[in-house]
């Protein structure tokens, strides 16, 4: 038993000597610098500058034409080791190449493996099937095409669709007689699938028939356009709602009118995609300043031009249409207020109030109005600008009502009296006339505006 295992471990150690020692020969062997050479068969040649040519009138053909080269190439046996033939670029360039025939152009051998791109000397051409390459070059052929467009699907119930509209309705083929020739019609499909139900727009690729319609194979075939943009149109008749945005302020809200406009909606017609959206058209804008401050039993008329979006019809054949309005509920009073206040009063000097209460024009609905006393009307002076006056002067007054929804007509002034710190007032005397009219308000026709 003893001599069994004894033998086994001598072919074990037999085997690990000739491991190492293949090893180290195999090691010599790479790295000592020895070049051999290895053949590399059938790799193809890529050739640039194909647009070019066909920008000329030319065309590379197949036929003729040197595909493939047969490189040997020698190195290091390390570097011809590392080298796959996928990583061998042969490429060459018809740049030159300026008229039809058979023609011999320069190669050229390149690496993809940066290992060898930048080393020049590591991989060294030794021999090639051919020193320049053979081309075959042929004049192309071209004609002009007309291009149609297959439909394919429906548009759904109530829809209609227009005509199809081709972004190329002709183009030019070029290439060989015989690949051109055979070529009767192009041809693009566009499927708008089941119940389309607005415009559909698709790039399309040209497919060429011959004149059994036999689709035809593309290759050899040059066109002016790969693809062709085809949009079919699809419409849809609505019936829009004519609308007239009121622009509100203080005491003047939409809720406290009466409107309507004449026609209600219009019947418009235009594409699906357009109007997918679209449930009213609105006409323009209305102030309800213009409305004045009380309540009637007449309407305000105005009248707007209906203006359609882009590239739709009016059916209903309406060209203008009225907002008739008037205040349903709306009342105005005039209230004194003694509750006046001073904002940045200049300093070291006294400021004295000579209009002791102001009458304040407003306006609202009757419960709005009715509820107002003075006391809920603040009267705020800004004497920002009078820092360094003194005397008598009359001051632009801000009029606030902290109290429902009020609006305030007219514009309002506050007389005073400014003096020095250390001056003493004269005898109160009883106001004038035009005092009193001095605090009234100035003009009645100009009316506060307010965000809705």
């Amino acid at each position: 038993m003893e001599n069994a295992n004894t033998g086994r471990r001598r072919v074990i150690y037999l085997l690990l000597a000739i491991l190492v020692a293949c090893g180290i020969w195999l090691y010599v062997d790479l790295s000592s610098g020895q070049t051999v050479t290895q053949e590399y068969l059938d790799i193809p040649i890529e050739y640039l500058y194909e647009s070019t040519l066909t920008d000329r009138g030319l065309m590379l053909v197949e036929e003729g034409t040197d595909l493939t080269i047969d490189l040997t190439l020698k190195g290091t046996r390390w570097n011809i080791c590392s080298l796959d033939r996928s990583q061998i670029w042969v490429t060459a360039s018809l740049f030159d190449v300026t008229s039809a025939g058979k023609q011999r152009v320069n190669y050229s051998v390149n690496y993809t493996n940066p290992k060898f791109t930048n080393n020049a000397n590591a991989i060294q051409r030794e021999r090639a099937s051919f020193g320049m390459a053979t081309v075959n070059i042929s004049e192309l052929y071209s004609r002009t095409i007309n291009v149609s467009c297959e439909l394919v699907g429906n548009v759904a119930e109530s829809y209609s669709a227009g005509q199809v509209e081709l972004s190329h309705t002709e183009v030019e083929v070029r290439g060989l007689q015989e690949d051109i020739s055979p070529i009767s019609y192009a041809k693009v499909t566009l499927d708008i699938g089941s119940n389309a139900v607005e415009t559909v727009s698709r790039d399309l690729e040209i497919q060429y028939y011959d004149e059994n319609g036999k689709l035809l194979d593309k290759s050899g075939i040059y066109s002016s356009a790969d693809n062709i943009r085809a949009t079919l149109p699809v419409f849809v008749t609505k019936e829009l709602q004519l609308v007239v945005n009121l622009i509100e302020s203080p005491g003047r809200r939409s809720k406290n009118t009466e409107y309507r406009v004449e026609p209600m909606t219009i019947a418009v017609s235009g594409d699906a995609t357009q109007l997918k959206n679209m449930d009213a058209l609105v006409l323009g804008r209305y102030d309800l300043t213009e409305l004045g401050t009380e309540a009637s039993d007449s309407y305000t008329t105005t009248n707007y031009p209906i203006i359609l979006p882009d590239g739709c019809t009016n059916v209903s054949g309406v060209t203008r249409a009225a907002l008739r309005i008037r205040f349903e509920d709306m009342t105005s009073d005039t209230l004194k207020t003694e509750n006046i206040s001073f904002l940045n009063p200049p300093e070291g000097k006294r400021v004295e109030l000579q209009t002791d209460s102001l009458p304040v024009k407003v306006f609202g609905t009757k419960a709005d109005v009715s509820a107002l006393t003075g006391e809920d009307i603040a009267v705020t002076v800004d004497l920002s600008d009078y820092s360094a006056a003194s005397g008598t002067y009359s001051v632009p007054a801000e009029i606030a009502v902290n109290k429902g929804d009020i609006g305030i007509s007219g514009g309002y002034q506050i007389q005073i009296t400014i003096r020095e710190g250390g001056e003493e007032p004269p005898e109160e005397t009883e106001n004038s006339p035009e005092d009193v009219e001095a605090s009234a308000p100035v003009d009645e026709e100009i009316e506060t505006e307010g965000t809705p």
